[in-house]
């Protein structure tokens, strides 16, 4: 329509790409999204192909405009800035000359630096949590480091093009950036403070590239990208893309981008439930550390010259996914959105306890010799209490990680209602499911709020571009994420002794999976 202003958003994640497109209201008036393909080469290792990623965010943004061109909207005159929000720790090498891959993309929840991991904690002073003090991340598989070394270690393509100059690392938000700015034609290598505070490169404190760290690893510091606040200008888009000359204005990683979207201010958590489940608690402009197997990170900095915001996170790797092995490999259900009703014709899971450790479990455990279990099965069991099991694997992991961030933070470090309770803010895909909330606030004890907008980690990245360009302003949106009267609220109806019953056998599941890796042959 004319006269109106645009923002929009590309949410690059861990199985679907999705552009958006935001009137000044934040409202949706045209989106798409495209699932791609997921490479499992070898038990616990997952891949993606950094070309179909590519090739998905081109389609996204192409079907996206042209919807919302059909709705009357003037996109091509009205598109201010883009936010980009992405998969976190997903790791690409690729060749600065040809633009191409040296290799897949690793993903994520990737188990297979493993060995490079015992080997370094093996060789350095302070075993697993030798880097923490510089950027809050204990030795795991699941950051950039390690599956850069081992990209290193075993890519002969890669340790070449090292070796020549002609590598460029990055998460995905570095690739997406620099081929959208040019790729091989000047396009820009930049990252944002979010995404490369999950490499364990980053000085959380002086938020740039720490040299004893690269010294350490024997990385080069020329193969990385610049690091940028969360909220500027950081290039246009170029031509040959749907839409160009539009300016890249924020860049967070999905989860900083969702404590946006949920406006979480200092002592304020949310909780988004996608693949896996990713809890972050604000603590303010001041690192928190943790002593119960959370990590520190950083939450959010909206502008280059913003307070650095950080918070307390735990990292579940299997949440959403486990239904998507219900679907795709186990054929219980056709499509993800049954497994609510199935899960609903019974009322609990007759004793069933299952852990989704299918590649280790992250916060607070982080044991990567783990593996899955399903225990408690009897004749009675059927695929409903299986169904319901699966559910409360994902709430059961989300109160391991609150409980240990409630240890953490101190009654200090949250924000209570009036009546003394915790309250959790929630987001993502999964959270349309009513069960599973209300499962998530009866395993809690405490009031869960599903935002009228689900999908916040995409709003996040729109209202960061948005505060760059000046269409929004900050305190404006922070201020606005307390009105909660679009929300649902979802409070506890189980009793103190089930709760305590059902979490104890919980915990005792949990302990099956240690170990469990070491049967692998």
């Amino acid at each position: 329509m004319p006269g109106e202003i645009y923002i929009a958003s590309i949410d690059q994640g861990t199985t679907s790409t999705r552009f958006l497109i935001y009137d000044k209201s934040a409202r949706v008036i045209g989106s798409h999204q495209i699932e791609f393909t997921q490479f499992y080469p070898e038990a616990g290792w997952v891949e993606h192909d950094p070309m179909e990623i590519l090739e998905s965010v081109r389609s996204c943004i192409s079907k996206a405009v042209d919807k919302a061109t059909a709705d009357g909207h003037n996109v091509d005159s009205g598109l201010k800035a883009i936010g980009l929000t992405n998969q976190r720790e997903t790791t690409v090498v690729w060749s600065k000359s040809t633009g191409c891959p040296l290799y897949n993309a690793i993903v994520w929840m990737d188990a297979r630096t493993s060995s490079v991991c015992r080997k370094l904690e093996k060789e350095l002073s302070g075993g697993r949590t030798h880097f923490v003090e510089s950027c809050g991340l204990p030795l795991s598989t699941y950051f950039s480091a390690v599956k850069l070394l081992w990209l290193m270690e075993n890519k002969v393509e890669v340790k070449a093009a090292i070796e020549n100059g002609d590598a460029l690392f990055g998460t995905i938000d570095t690739w997406l950036i620099w081929n959208l700015t040019g790729g091989v034609n000047g396009g820009l290598h930049v990252t944002d403070v979010s995404n490369a505070s999950r490499t364990m490169l980053m000085n959380l404190k002086t938020l740039d590239w720490d040299k004893t760290t690269l010294k350490t690893l024997g990385i080069p510091a020329e193969i990385l990208p610049k690091i940028v606040s969360n909220a500027e200008v950081i290039g246009k888009i170029s031509k040959g893309w749907p839409v160009f000359d539009v300016p890249i204005a924020g860049c967070l990683g999905d989860q900083h981008a969702a404590m946006v979207g949920q406006a979480c201010l200092k002592g304020e958590a949310k909780s988004t439930y996608g693949t896996g489940a990713f809890i972050m608690l604000n603590t303010g402009t001041e690192p928190v550390k943790s002593n119960h197997g959370l990590l520190t990170t950083l939450a959010f900095k909206l502008g280059p010259n913003s307070p650095t915001n950080y918070a307390l996170e735990g990292s579940i790797a299997i949440a959403g996914a486990a239904v998507q092995w219900l679907r795709d490999s186990l054929g219980i259900i056709s499509s993800a959105s049954e497994i609510e009703s199935l899960a609903s014709k019974v009322d609990s899971t007759g004793g069933v306890y299952f852990v989704p450790a299918f590649n280790g479990l992250f916060a607070p455990w982080w044991r990567d010799d783990a593996r899955g279990v399903c225990i408690g099965i009897t004749r009675f069991t059927s695929k409903s209490h299986i169904a319901r099991a699966v559910l409360e694997s994902m709430c059961f992991q989300v109160k391991d990680v609150l409980d240990s961030m409630h240890k953490d933070a101190g009654e200090k470090g949250e924000v209570k209602t009036e009546k003394g309770e915790f309250l959790l803010r929630v987001d993502g895909g999964a959270t349309v499911n009513n069960l599973l909330m209300q499962i998530q606030a009866d395993l809690l004890g405490s009031p869960v709020v599903r935002p009228a907008d689900i999908e916040t980690t995409a709003l996040g990245a729109a209202y960061a571009a948005g505060i760059a360009v000046g269409v929004w302003k900050e305190d404006e949106l922070f201020a606005s994420g307390h009105k909660l009267s679009t929300s649902t609220t979802f409070s506890p109806t189980l009793s103190e002794e089930k709760r305590k019953k059902k979490v104890d056998s919980w915990c005792k599941a949990v302990e099956r999976t240690f170990g469990l890796a070491d049967l692998e042959s």
